[in-house]
């Protein structure tokens, strides 16, 4: 295949077809990649371009892997406030670079799923800025019209895969960084849940509000990388587990009543713009409401305005009075707003309870809910943004600094064009742990535009068709072997618990194992974790476990059912077998 014929819309399943057709090889992508980089070079997108001889580590080890890994030969860029090993990671300040010697959890986890790290990417400096255009690597131009903003601050994250340089891209996002670009350049946005993904390893910005996100062009790949980076970090204080929602479609569509105002140089034909994503909202078949946006209009403000600025200075506020001169100048008047004594201890603390009293209606309002919002209320040249730094940001931030302060999560999807090769978006909020019903509505969206039809939940069809696995003992993280649920393509999806009707069993062999043995009547509730595996796969998997183990269906805790390790009656019985069910969890044993 020539470079001509190599699509700038990049997609897993496009990737995924080749390979197995034998018509390109993952080393054949990076080739070609790097020739992108290089003839993009003027646009600011990369500040640690992809090199061949950087990534030879990736390409070999990808021969150690099985191909039905989640991600097998699959590039990805990096925003540079995410850790690359042996790469340094500046955060848009060549002054503040550190060499890493590890990855970030979220990177090691792509990298062991089989995705290829090709670089890092240029971003508003410290992840300070929705515009793209505070760098002192240069301003990252739109993917589509060079003379606009890309949006910030992880511009060149989502330039990367407009362009064609990646398939998927990690972002950053506190106040909106992993939805603005998505919009302004096409894209799919996904912002998890708040410590749903693991930030250890990420330069913060504000700790507590901080996510990693991804850009995708198709909302399946970006439900591919989420499946594979969510999950507890035992490593990290903010990472957690997040209980997902239902998978179903919202009951109820919520919309903002009122006027709303548009900026720049497109405002009106963003306006409009949205007045048609209204109009199609009313044709999804799912009841609108029409809902006073006062409640994440005071959260959104409270970021800036509010004492978690102060929480930015926190960070970064020794660097910079160390290095004076070095930070972008609208980077460190941002930074400075949070310094000194605006901010007292009593200010935190009421600024904290309000949001708290916030997050309650917000969390009462979106049940079964979702929120539709703009993603951005227009756009301007980096010329403009350049004459009015702050009013242009501000204003870029409207309807998306909300999001991390009230604990939702949010998918930003493409909605048609404001203007010839300038992209609408729309963000879509549910609850915490509201990923799945995101999905679905995203799903009908995009159907209801007379895109291709998507699976549903997020769940990509070419993929290989998958099955959860429960496992208690030595298969879990950190124990022995965990390394063949890896390699078996299988990818952890959460911590649970067993229904209240099993026995645990430390069995006589060596090395011990348990026996998770159900009961007809008592029995107490287990830990387990639960994994998700190819089915291609699976049988061979079932087939290597020796007896008295094996797989069947375990009850959890929700009264659902899943595959998972049991162990036959008979072994429990064994004199030397040690009943160790008060511990609760292999962990404990």
């Amino acid at each position: 295949m020539i470079a001509a014929d190599f699509p700038l819309r990049m997609t897993a399943a496009w990737l995924r077809e080749q390979y197995a057709a034998g018509e390109l090889t993952p080393r054949d992508i990076v080739e070609e990649i790097v020739r992108r980089a290089r003839a993009d070079r003027d646009m600011n997108i990369w500040i640690a371009p992809p090199e061949i001889e950087a990534l030879e580590p990736y390409l070999n080890k990808l021969d150690t892997l099985d191909k039905s890994a989640p991600l097998w030969g699959i590039p990805f860029a990096i925003k540079d406030n995410i850790d690359l090993a042996n790469i340094p990671t500046t955060a848009g300040c060549p002054e503040y670079a550190y060499t890493p010697d590890a990855h970030a959890s979220v990177v090691e986890r792509l990298v062991e799923a089989g995705a290829i790290p090709l670089g890092k990417t240029n971003l508003d400096q410290f992840a300070t800025g929705l515009v793209g255009t505070r760098s002192p690597y240069g301003e990252t131009h739109n993917a589509l019209k060079p003379e606009l903003i890309s949006g910030g601050s992880s511009s060149g994250s989502a330039v990367a895969v407009a362009r064609g340089h990646a398939a998927f891209a990690l972002g950053t996002d506190t106040a909106g960084s992993g939805r603005v670009p998505a919009a302004l350049n096409g894209l799919i946005g996904l912002k998890p849940s708040l410590g749903a993904w693991p930030t250890r390893g990420v330069v913060p910005a504000c700790r507590s509000l901080d996510c990693v996100t991804v850009f995708a062009h198709e909302l399946e790949d970006a439900m591919r990388v989420d499946r594979v980076a969510r999950g507890q970090d035992a490593s990290d204080p903010w990472s957690r587990t997040i209980a997902r929602l239902p998978s179903e479609l919202p009951r109820r569509i919520l919309l903002p009543g009122g006027d709303w105002p548009f900026f720049g140089p497109y405002a009106s034909q963003f306006e409009a713009a949205w007045r048609r994503a209204e109009e199609k909202a009313a044709q999804l078949g799912i009841e609108v409401q029409t809902i006073d946006y006062a409640l994440f209009a005071e959260a959104a403000a409270v970021l800036y305005d509010g004492p978690w600025v102060a929480e930015r200075w926190s960070a970064l506020g020794e660097f910079v009075e160390a290095n004076p001169g070095v930070t972008f100048p609208v980077t460190e008047q941002v930074l400075r707003s949070g310094s000194g004594g605006r901010h007292d201890a009593a200010a935190v603390f009421t600024a904290m309870h309000r949001i708290q009293a916030l997050k309650l209606e917000a969390a009462k309002l979106l049940e079964h809910a979702v929120l539709l919002l703009p993603t951005a209320g227009g756009t301007w040249s980096r010329d403009e943004v350049r004459r009015d730094p702050i009013q242009t940001n501000s204003d870029m931030g409207r309807w998306t600094n909300h999001c991390n302060l009230l604990d939702l999560c949010a998918i930003a999807i493409p909605a048609g064009e404001a203007a010839p090769d300038v992209p609408f978006g729309i963000t879509l909020f549910a609850a915490s742990g509201g990923e799945d019903m995101l999905t679905l509505l995203a799903d009908r969206w995009a159907c209801s535009s007379g895109e291709t039809q998507r699976p549903t939940a997020g769940y990509p069809e070419e993929l290989p068709i998958t099955t959860l696995v429960a496992v208690c003992g030595l298969h879990m993280r950190g124990f022995p072997l965990e390394r063949q649920m890896k390699d078996h393509g299988a990818v952890f999806v959460k911590e649970e618990k067993t229904a209240s009707k099993y026995e645990l069993y430390k069995l006589p062999t060596s090395p011990a194992k348990p026996g998770l043995v159900k009961q007809a009547h008592g029995g107490s509730s287990i830990e387990l974790e639960i994994w998700e595996m190819p089915l291609d796969t699976f049988g061979r998997f079932a087939a290597s476990i020796p007896a008295p183990l094996g797989i069947g269906k375990i009850e959890l805790a929700d009264g659902t059912e899943v595959p998972g390790f049991v162990c036959e009656a008979y072994a429990s019985q064994d004199a030397a077998a040690e009943d160790v069910t008060a511990a609760g969890s292999w962990r404990k044993v």
